[in-house]
């Protein structure tokens, strides 16, 4: 076979297709680099890595364009993993698959994807959420049911640390001040919990006997369709924190919740864990999460 001749085909018909009927090139860009990622792979074995080398210079030649070693490789490489995704979404393009290409974990990489698949993601938000590391900072037993499909609940995908932006910079942090950074950007807020999250009320007033008492915050998951819990603590984590926050929940299920949803998840926002504390909690609704200001 003539490889390079296939693989030039390949982009002449890619090229047509962007210019005539462009609500389609990206669709056009990721069957064109499958197909000539998989061409790629046997010229690469037979005659060794100076093949894509000299493919590259004919391509530029030809096209205009510098099709360096290094992207034809990428393509190479996309051929590879595009295989080993179980779930292809038509909403991701080239640039997509291009910032997920310098990957080596294939977990990883199925987790970005359905984040892009999820919310729609444009390549900068990917960016940002891989710079922010959002895979690593999922636990390793949620790293595990993604891998297994098995069934998640609303807890597993809140990261650890969260990462809340500081956009004033204050330097005194209080319970008060690091609510009001929250809600100075709870849109970034929610969506580091994880995928379903609403915002109702902030320091939401509930009556335990005689005495008023105050959530930070009171989110509602849509997905799982259940109430959460939010208290903010700028200490370590201290074992009346997760009384505190257990007769909270309780109240929401007992008072507001309807037959129709489930319990009430808790999420205590500390500045350092304490998993001793953690390991006494027979509460499994209850999650204590570090949270890092940036």
């Amino acid at each position: 076979m003539d490889y390079y001749t296939e693989i030039k085909k390949h982009l002449v018909n890619n090229e047509i297709i962007k210019k005539v009927k462009d609500y389609s090139k990206h669709r056009s860009d990721l069957t064109t680099y499958y197909n000539i990622g998989e061409l790629l792979l046997l010229p690469d074995k037979q005659y060794g890595k100076g093949i894509i080398k000299e493919y590259s210079l004919k391509l530029t030649e030809e096209f205009g364009k510098k099709y360096t070693p290094s992207f034809l490789y990428k393509i190479k490489q996309f051929y590879y993993i595009y295989q080993k995704v179980p779930t292809l979404s038509g909403n991701l393009t080239w640039s997509h698959w291009y910032e997920l290409l310098s990957m080596k974990d294939i977990n990883k990489i199925v987790y970005y994807v359905k984040q892009c698949e999820i919310n729609n993601l444009d390549v900068r938000s990917l960016r940002k959420k891989i710079k922010s590391k959002e895979y690593e900072r999922l636990d390793e037993q949620t790293k595990l049911k993604l891998t297994t499909e098995e069934e998640k609940e609303v807890k597993d995908l809140i990261k650890n640390p969260i990462i809340i932006n500081n956009k004033n910079s204050y330097e005194t942090i209080s319970e008060k001040a690091l609510q009001q950074i929250i809600l100075e950007d709870i849109s970034s807020f929610l969506k580091e919990l994880g995928n379903g999250f609403s915002f109702i009320d902030n320091e939401y007033k509930i009556k335990l006997g005689d005495k008023y008492n105050y959530i930070d915050l009171l989110l509602y998951n849509i997905i799982y369709k259940c109430y959460v819990v939010v208290e903010l603590k700028i200490t370590t984590l201290k074992k009346e924190h997760i009384g505190q926050i257990q007769v909270y929940m309780n109240y929401i299920d007992k008072n507001i919740k309807t037959i129709n949803e489930d319990k009430t998840v808790g999420i205590i926002l500390v500045k350092k864990n304490n998993k001793y504390i953690m390991e006494y909690c027979s509460d499994e609704r209850i999650v204590a999460k570090e949270y890092e200001l940036v």
